[in-house]
């Protein structure tokens, strides 16, 4: 899967908390190792496990990802409150801000290894992570959304749903394109448009998506990395114009955007002055937050947006611990929940999950030994292994469709299986 990432941020006072959590986080001073074994092995006391993240809580354009620093929180708290890991609580302690910068994720994964002694980096959440060599060269575990190549093949990197932008040799999720084709009655005889990025990012979500659209049995008639990465457009007439004549001068039964909100927000509103009256989808704009804007909410109503993980309308066991753990980690308050604060706490729930099997006596091999057996069921993104998470994804998803201010459930959370990538 490729990028996602939205550009609007969740309630002010959700974002509020999120930073007191973290400069109270700064502020809190690391713990010496208490024994000389335990001082062998970074960020790991006789009585904590230190543990960093790297997340793009701001950018240039605005976009933040600041949840996800919550989601991580409420997990780490949670295990805490349950005993730690097995017997060691979890020092989090925070987020280092990116900025979306490849210079600042450089530098926030060496700063947290090198001056503030980490065990691991969960999460790992930006749409750079030029620090991915360094973390992989100091054997630093590392855990964030798999949208990004260095999150397929390297020993110490994992994607908390595994997998999403592999190699060759590796498989695709086909849970949008098998959704799109739940909503359309079929594949056979439609077509789609695919749009993204000029980046090295968008250009592979396009090689992926086409692909995993053609397998699914549709046309691809548009598939095309040709939006700038660094400005969003102020006129998008020409990109509609080519999409809407892409189809042997038809428009397409679905346009399927991989870009960020802001995006999804200036294209989506051309095409439906434009007329056009196919299904228009995009896996970046599930959060409340967006319904708090009339314009927004209208640019994106009647968008059917890629899960990944059961939606929050789910009242299943584990999407109800979520929601209890989100409410404690922001001190009782009830906020917006958001796909990034997802991706914090699974991100989390996995390096807890596989820390947890590797025993009292905690070192960089024994985690590696224990992830090479781990696998557990009934996840909030479906059922995980390692070490096919390393190369291959979850395979499971859904869809859902912003309708009349609100999300409806459009294609229920399943699993499918993968298709081979080539």
């Amino acid at each position: 899967m490729l990028r996602p990432i939205r550009a609007l941020a969740a309630a002010a006072a959700a974002l509020a908390l999120v930073s007191a959590c973290n400069s109270a986080s700064k502020a809190t001073s690391p713990g010496k190792p208490d024994s000389a074994a335990a001082a062998n092995f970074r960020g790991v006391t006789d009585h904590s496990i230190r543990v960093g993240g790297i997340v793009s809580m701001t950018s240039a354009g605005g976009y933040s990802k600041k949840d996800t620093d919550l989601g991580a929180r409420a997990r780490y708290m949670r295990a805490n409150a349950e005993g730690g890991i097995n017997g060691r609580k979890i020092e989090y302690l925070g987020a280092e801000d990116d900025g979306q910068d490849p210079a600042k994720n450089l530098a926030a994964a060496r700063k947290l290894v090198q001056q503030d002694k980490v065990f691991a980096v969960a999460p790992m959440s930006s749409v750079t992570f030029s620090g991915a060599d360094f973390l992989e060269q100091e054997k630093v575990p590392t855990f964030g959304w798999g949208t990004l190549p260095s999150f397929c093949g390297p020993r110490y990197i994992y994607g908390f749903n595994g997998c999403l932008v592999p190699s060759p040799g590796g498989t695709l999720n086909q849970t949008w394109p098998e959704g799109i084709a739940a909503l359309l009655g079929g594949a056979r005889g439609k077509s789609v448009a695919v749009i993204a990025n000029d980046s090295d990012a968008g250009k592979f979500g396009i090689r992926t998506f086409q692909q995993g659209f053609a397998s699914a049995g549709f046309t691809v008639s548009y598939a095309k990395a040709s939006v700038p990465g660094t400005a969003v457009p102020s006129d998008w007439s020409a990109y509609v114009k080519e999409i809407l004549t892409a189809n042997e001068g038809k428009a397409p039964d679905a346009v399927v955007s991989v870009m960020q909100t802001p995006n999804n927000i200036g294209l989506f509103t051309a095409l439906k002055r434009a007329g056009y009256k196919g299904l228009l989808t995009d896996p970046t704009d599930y959060d409340p937050g967006l319904l708090a804007k009339d314009a927004t909410r209208q640019a994106l109503d009647g968008v059917h947006v890629l899960l990944q993980f059961e939606p929050f309308e789910s009242d299943s066991p584990a999407m109800t611990q979520f929601k209890a753990d989100v409410k404690a980690a922001s001190g009782g308050q009830e906020v917006p929940l958001s796909m990034h604060m997802l991706t914090g706490y699974m991100s989390a729930d996995l390096f807890v999950s596989i820390a947890q099997k590797a025993g009292k006596d905690l070192t960089v091999t024994h985690f590696q030994n224990a992830a090479q057996s781990f696998s557990d069921t009934g996840t909030l993104v479906g059922d995980r292994a390692e070490p096919k998470g390393q190369k291959d994804s979850f395979g499971c998803g859904a869809l859902v469709q912003l309708k009349n201010g609100a999300y409806e459930v459009s294609v229920p959370f399943k699993c499918h299986p993968p298709v081979p990538f080539k």
